[in-house]
């Protein structure tokens, strides 16, 4: 479904169809909603309340990618929706891949890293920005995260800081 919507005389398109990898409707919708909680606009204004309700529709369908998952629950956290969020969460924690004292999602059927001596492997922006969108899932709570959560949360920031190169960037600008 698409729907064309005005906020200050912007056109802002919800639901709209965009192809190639992961990029589809709901993960546009995912970015936009982000965006416009981000601002911060209420989730009771007509464009963010419509989008929400696209994605809360969205987040019930079980063939989610881990990427469309890990940006609804920050949606989700940003808007207030603990139950939402908490659900996403719980989904992509059954997924979450557990090494070396750190905790990290990837892409679906990728496969796993190459363990070289002389070779640090770093993984694709892809996969490190989806873990990022997970942590701030877990650290965007009203009231603040749980100690529980907040422990989880280090594990994540932990990847997340090992796959820095030496200047303190990463693989790119995403």
């Amino acid at each position: 479904k698409t729907e064309d919507m005005k906020l200050d005389g912007v056109s802002i398109y919800l639901c709209v169809s965009l192809q190639g990898g992961v990029d589809n409707e709901v993960t546009l919708t995912a970015y936009i909603t982000t965006a416009l909680l981000e601002i911060p606009l209420p989730v009771t204004l007509s464009v963010v309340r419509n989008a929400l309700f696209c994605l809360e529709t969205a987040a019930n369908q079980k063939e989610n990618h881990v990427y469309t998952k890990a940006l609804l629950a920050y949606a989700f956290a940003l808007a207030g929706n603990r139950e939402k969020r908490k659900a996403l969460l719980d989904s992509l924690e059954k997924e979450a891949v557990r090494k070396d004292g750190s905790v990290h999602w990837q892409r679906p059927g990728k496969e796993p890293e190459a363990d070289l001596p002389y070779y640090r492997y770093r993984a694709p922006s892809a996969e490190v920005e989806m873990t990022a969108y997970v942590l701030l899932a877990h650290l965007t709570s009203q009231p603040a995260p749980a100690q529980e959560e907040l422990s989880f949360a280090s594990l994540i920031a932990k990847w997340i800081s090992s796959q820095q190169n030496p200047n303190g960037g990463f693989s790119s600008t995403q």
